[in-house]
């Protein structure tokens, strides 16, 4: 099974890419919010304690978003892998998920970092943000808090995949195209 944790900075280019990344490799989508969103929905067990959890304005544990994630994994026994999107996004996030994959007989393949400067993902997000509407998109300050919020809590964890040999960084420059041949090129040495 292979599974790949596509990894970078607000407006790095992760959802470009990881769509195409399943198309190719016919990889299951984990997002963490698309989870946890249809969890609650559903009303299942997990989605009811996160929904509480939600609604009083609380962080969801990791233990229920682990949790939430097993779930999925085990409702696709077929598959052939996973991209996992927005999560691990702490060392004791990865350190749980390494667990649970384990539980499963299997393990996080490698992570894909996608490596950008900041004055292109600033670019980038400005960019986004007058096509898509989205208000934390818009807003200067607000971007360059995301990315200090993602260099300062969840970049170190780049660290604790390269201590696995797990850890692939490839420059997010270019084309939607040349970025993609990068990572596949990468992704092809390793399967």
């Amino acid at each position: 099974m292979f599974n790949l944790i596509l990894f970078g900075p607000p407006g790095a280019g992760k959802g470009t890419q990881s769509e195409r990344l399943i198309d190719k490799y016919n990889l299951v989508h984990l997002s963490t919010g698309d989870i946890l969103r249809s969890e609650v929905s559903a009303q299942t067990e997990l989605g009811l304690q996160a929904k509480g959890l939600m609604d009083r304005g609380d962080l969801v544990p990791d233990e229920i978003v682990i949790g939430m994630i097993k779930s999925k994994l085990q409702g696709n026994g077929d598959a052939t892998g996973f991209i996992f999107d927005g999560f691990p996004r702490t060392e004791a996030q990865a350190e749980a998920l390494d667990a649970l994959l384990q539980d499963l007989e299997t393990s996080i393949t490698m992570m894909v970092a996608l490596e950008v400067e900041e004055e292109e993902l600033i670019t980038r997000l400005l960019k986004r943000g007058a096509i898509s509407g989205r208000s934390d998109d818009q807003d200067k300050s607000i971007i360059l808090n995301r990315i200090e919020e993602y260099n300062a809590k969840t970049a170190p964890i780049k660290n604790y995949y390269r201590a696995q040999n797990k850890f692939q960084s490839i420059r997010g420059l270019g084309s939607i195209d040349e970025i993609f041949d990068r990572i596949s090129g990468s992704i092809d040495l390793v399967i």
